[in-house]
């Protein structure tokens, strides 16, 4: 494997394993690529980076927002939780 095909593989799983998990934690960090990509001072390689990264978070963001969607949506009338599907 190519010195660039591992490091580019070991920034990704860093960059994985330091994702937030929160969705706060998710849109604090996706303004924080945002400023790095509207600075003048960034890289084409580091704004191709930053856009990859903000992708995956905006994916995963999305999958968290439909979930608690389902969870409101399937509120019972007595105040509990109906998990759709059941």
């Amino acid at each position: 494997m190519s010195e660039s095909k591992r490091s580019k593989k070991t920034q990704q799983s860093d960059t994985d394993q330091q994702e937030p998990r929160g969705i706060e934690e998710t849109f604090a960090r996706i303004d924080e690529l945002i400023m790095q990509l509207e600075s003048p001072e960034i890289g084409l390689e580091q704004s191709f980076q930053a856009y990859e990264e903000g992708m995956r978070l905006l994916k995963a963001c999305n999958g968290q927002i439909d979930r608690v969607e389902k969870k409101v949506l399937a509120l019972s009338g007595d105040g509990g939780f109906d998990e759709l599907g059941e």
